[in-house]
C-alpha cells in the first residue's frame, strides 16, 4: 500500500534536512564554503545565512545598494548546490508575475488544433500543468530536491504592502492553490532570502517573522580582496587604491554612492586600459566606471581627480 502524501513529504523533508546539515554543520563551515565560491562573508552575515538555512526561517537582508545582498543569496545557492529562483520586485508587481499565469496563446492554439481535428475539447483539457506558466514562487515550491531551492525576493521594498503580505502568506504555508489543479505543497520548502534597500519601511508582520541582518559597506581591505577575486590579474595596489577612493567618495553627499559592484567595474576598466596605478589622469579617464550619476560626477569633480586618487 502506498504511503499517504503527507508521510512521503515529511520523509522527504527529513532527508533533505539531514543532507543540508551534513553540508553546512556549523557557521565556520558555511563561511569557508562561501569563501570557496568567492563570496567573503563576515561572521555576522555567515551566522545569519546559517540560521536562515538551518532553522529554517526567512532572512531579510538590508543595506545600501551594492553591498552584496543579492550576491549573498546567489552564493548560498552555489554552496547548497541547488537552484536559485529570483523574483525581482517592482512597483505594481502582482501575484500573476510572482506565482503563475495560464499560457493563453498555447491554450488558444490547443483550441484551434482541436477544432481542426474535430476533436471534443473539455475545459479541463485547457487547464492542465502543461499550460501553466510557472513564476519564481511556484518554481521554488515545486522544486523536487534533493535539497531546498533558494528563493530570492529581491528588493521587496519596491513592491507595495499588499504584495508583500501575499508573498509571505504563500511562503509561510509553502503551498499554493491553483483552482483548476488543486493545492500544490512543497516537498522541500525553499530557503527564502529577501533583500531591501529601505526605499520604504516593511510591514511589522513580515519583519517579525524574519531573521534580520544589515550588511554594511566592507572596509577597503575586504573590498580590495573581493575585487582581486572578481577581476583576475588586476594589480593589488590598484584594487586597494580604488577601494580607498570609493570610501572617500561615500563621504560626499551623493545621490547614488558607489558600492562594491562599482569598484569592480572601475578596476576592470582600469585594468583593460593597461593602468596599474590610480593617479589623476586615470581617474579623469574613467569617471563613468565608478560614478553612474551626472550630479555625483559633478560633485566629485569639484573635489578633483587628485583628491580621489589620494595624491
Amino acid at each position: 500500500m502506498p504511503l499517504p502524501p503527507e508521510v512521503v513529504t515529511a520523509a522527504a523533508r527529513a532527508g533533505a534536512g539531514e543532507e543540508v546539515q551534513a553540508r553546512i554543520p556549523d557557521v565556520a563551515t558555511l563561511a569557508g564554503a562561501l569563501d570557496g565560491v568567492d563570496y567573503l562573508a563576515d561572521p555576522g552575515l555567515a551566522t545569519a545565512l546559517f540560521l536562515g538555512v538551518r532553522l529554517p526561517q526567512p532572512l531579510l537582508l538590508e543595506g545600501e545598494p551594492g553591498v552584496g545582498k543579492t550576491e549573498a543569496a546567489k552564493a548560498l545557492a552555489r554552496v547548497l548546490d541547488t537552484p536559485l529562483y529570483r523574483l525581482q520586485c517592482f512597483e505594481g508587481i502582482d501575484a500573476g508575475e510572482a506565482l503563475y499565469e495560464w499560457n493563453h496563446p498555447r491554450q488558444l492554439l490547443g483550441i484551434r488544433l482541436a477544432e481542426a481535428r474535430g476533436a471534443p475539447l473539455a475545459e479541463d483539457d485547457l487547464f492542465g500543468p502543461e499550460y501553466l506558466l510557472r513564476r519564481p514562487l511556484l518554481q521554488a515550491i515545486e522544486h523536487p530536491g534533493p535539497r531546498p531551492a533558494v528563493l530570492l525576493l529581491d528588493e521587496i521594498d519596491r513592491a507595495d504592502a499588499e504584495f508583500e503580505a501575499f508573498t509571505f502568506e504563500v511562503l509561510a504555508e509553502a503551498a499554493v492553490t491553483v483552482p483548476e489543479l488543486g493545492t500544490i505543497r512543497a516537498a522541500h520548502p525553499p530557503v527564502v532570502v529577501l533583500t531591501s534597500n529601505r526605499t520604504r519601511d516593511l510591514h511589522d508582520a513580515l519583519t517579525r517573522r524574519c531573521l534580520y541582518h544589515w550588511i554594511d559597506y566592507p572596509d577597503p581591505e575586504r573590498v580590495a580582496e573581493i575585487v582581486r577575486r572578481r577581476v583576475p590579474g588586476s594589480a593589488e595596489p590598484l584594487a586597494v587604491a580604488a577601494a580607498s577612493a570609493v570610501t572617500r567618495l561615500r563621504s560626499l553627499d551623493m545621490v547614488k554612492p558607489p558600492g562594491i559592484a562599482e569598484v569592480i567595474d572601475w578596476v576592470a576598466a582600469l585594468s583593460l586600459l593597461g593602468l596599474t596605478r590610480l593617479d589623476p589622469p586615470a581617474v579623469e579617464a574613467t569617471w563613468g566606471s565608478v560614478l553612474k550619476n551626472r550630479d555625483d560626477q559633478e560633485l566629485a569633480r569639484t573635489r578633483g581627480a587628485a583628491w580621489l586618487a589620494g595624491a
